[in-house]
């Protein structure tokens, strides 16, 4: 049995995705244990402020959805690709001339 070769739309999909998940993966794992270990078992007096946040909230939160934005700026510009899709099918009128377009 042989073996197709692999769609470059479906091998540029599956790629971009695992990008997009691991990204995904270390932002999550850094929000969660940063602001775990630095938002909880405070005392009010110990809470420095960053911009009107919270040090934690800063550094936890803003920081590293600023990152991601300038990240996802950066893969959706020179990392994703724009692969041919094939020619669009020819679309058809139906024969009573309304302009109706109907599915071949």
């Amino acid at each position: 049995m042989t073996r197709r070769p692999e769609d470059p739309v479906l091998r540029s999909s599956r790629r971009e995705a695992i990008v997009v998940l691991l990204m995904w993966l270390g932002a999550l794992a850094y929000t969660v244990t940063y602001c775990y270990l630095f938002g909880y078992n405070r005392s009010f007096e110990s809470l420095k402020f960053v911009w009107g946040f919270p040090d934690w909230v800063f550094w936890g939160i803003i920081a590293p959805w600023s990152v991601c934005l300038v990240l996802s700026y950066l893969f959706a510009t020179f990392f994703m690709r724009d692969e041919d899709l094939g020619e669009d099918p020819e679309e058809e009128t139906n024969a009573g001339g309304t302009g109706e377009v109907t599915d071949a």
